[in-house]
């Protein structure tokens, strides 16, 4: 980046955190907290705990605080369910000013003997707040009473929103699926896998899953996507764990390996080259040849079906400038082969939860010039889009005001989408939102913001 970013944008004691590749030497700082003041782009403990649990569709999800926390994540993922949609009504307990002078577990007990009878959970998760973590609630005790009288679990999440940031709260989720995990007995999944980090937005993990059956592997649990509370308390019979979203569930992953011997694996499931990777990747862990024959002819077939549509929109959007800031640093990864194969010069990677390997990953994959940054916040994003003249901006839903007040297209790649873009259908349909967001004709009539 040219000088003026660092000395005019970037706050003070941010300034290890971006870096621009060929010209900076130093490594990224990042796994800090955020800078007071700085308005990261961040999400809450809690916030984090709720995006990993929401999706599991049977259990009962209680937050235990103010109402405005269940406001800000109700219906937080667009994760469908085949089946039960008990987590898409956000309980909460409402807690008023009463409850914050006196406390709030009286409130809390009495309101799972309420829900837990009239919904007849397989499990609740009670999500301790801010204001909980202040006050004081016993939250462990009240589940642990309720437990007992009811003969469900239920599981404290301990997400109280001052003890870090977002990716403590994916820590808290897998904490509380530990509890779950293991506690149904029954003989190892033969050529059994866990899908783990995968949240079936907008049915992904039903394409994803799709595809393993067609190879011939059986998948014993997707942590969370269409979720169950039965299959997670089975995760523990499978013979290996797939983690996509490696910032979110990997802690879970390693302790599945630790306690039950289970390997993972980190793959993704985003572009034809790392969606093709994912699959061989199961298929030579088991080391079947029926396996792996299938596994190719899965994915020539498949990779038939959408090389001409990819080849075409190409055509339409080679040379384009695209700026990438998502949540996990998996996803940038696979982001930048997916716009190399359209032929768009990738100009900002940047990641909320990125660690120092996925630093040093990105910096090696990015061309010199390319802008990587951790945890950003508005002020930093809007001047390097300007000065980058980025022509697309690929993020979630935080960042799409600043694509629409600078003018520039953006595309949706966070967990409130409608619109699978995982596999290798998932490939053609991203390719075409790029495409039709760079193309559209309003761009003639809007003054795109530069320096």
């Amino acid at each position: 980046m040219i000088r003026s970013l660092a000395e005019d944008t970037i706050l003070s004691g941010r300034e290890r955190q971006v870096l621009t590749v060929g010209r900076d030497s130093h490594d990224i700082h990042c796994e800090a907290p955020s800078k007071a003041g700085a308005v990261s782009q961040r999400a809450c403990v809690f916030c984090g705990s709720r995006v990993v649990l929401y999706p599991i569709a049977d259990a009962l999800h209680l937050i235990h605080g103010p109402v405005g926390c269940a406001a800000y994540t109700w219906d937080i993922r667009g994760a469908l369910s085949s089946g039960p949609e008990l987590h898409r009504l956000s309980f909460c307990t409402d807690l008023k000013e009463k409850e914050v002078i006196f406390g709030g577990m009286e409130k809390l007990e009495k309101t799972l003997n309420e829900l837990i009878p009239r919904y007849t959970p397989k499990a609740a998760f009670v999500y301790a707040t801010c204001i909980v973590g202040i006050i004081g609630d016993d939250v462990a005790a009240v589940c642990r009473k309720i437990e007992a009288l009811h003969g469900i679990p239920v599981i404290p999440v301990h997400s109280e929103g001052f003890k870090g940031t977002k990716k403590d709260g994916y820590r808290a989720a897998c904490t509380a699926l530990e509890r779950l995990v293991g506690s149904h007995e029954g003989a190892p999944v033969e050529k059994g896998i866990n899908i783990m980090g995968e949240f079936n937005l907008a049915g992904e993990a039903w394409i994803i899953t799709e595809y393993y059956r067609r190879m011939g592997i059986n998948i014993v649990s997707v942590m969370t996507g269409d979720g169950r509370v039965d299959e997670v308390s089975r995760a523990h019979l499978a013979g290996l764990n797939l983690v996509q979203c490696s910032g979110s569930l990997t802690p879970l992953a390693q302790a599945m390996e630790e306690r039950y011997g289970i390997p993972f694996r980190r793959v993704s499931y985003f572009g034809i080259e790392d969606t093709a990777a994912a699959l061989y990747e199961a298929a030579d862990f088991f080391g079947d040849s029926r396996i792996k024959r299938r596994t190719a002819e899965l994915v020539a077939e498949e990779v038939a079906k959408v090389e001409t549509e990819i080849a075409a929109i190409r055509e339409e959007v080679q040379g384009k400038r695209a700026a990438i800031y998502v949540g996990g640093a998996f996803k940038a990864f696979s982001l930048i082969k997916i716009l190399r194969r359209l032929g768009m010069e990738v100009v900002l990677a940047g990641s909320q939860t990125g660690g120092p390997d996925d630093y040093e990953r990105l910096t090696k994959m990015c061309p010199p010039g390319t802008v990587i940054v951790d945890d950003s916040n508005p002020l930093e994003l809007c001047r390097i889009l300007m000065e980058t003249g980025a022509d697309l901006f690929i993020g979630g839903v935080k960042e799409r005001p600043l694509a629409c007040k600078l003018g520039i297209g953006f595309c949706d790649h966070n967990h409130e989408r409608k619109i699978p873009l995982a596999g290798f259908i998932g490939t053609v349909n991203f390719a075409r939102e790029v495409a039709n967001t760079v193309n559209s004709p309003v761009w003639r009539f809007i003054r795109r913001r530069r320096l």
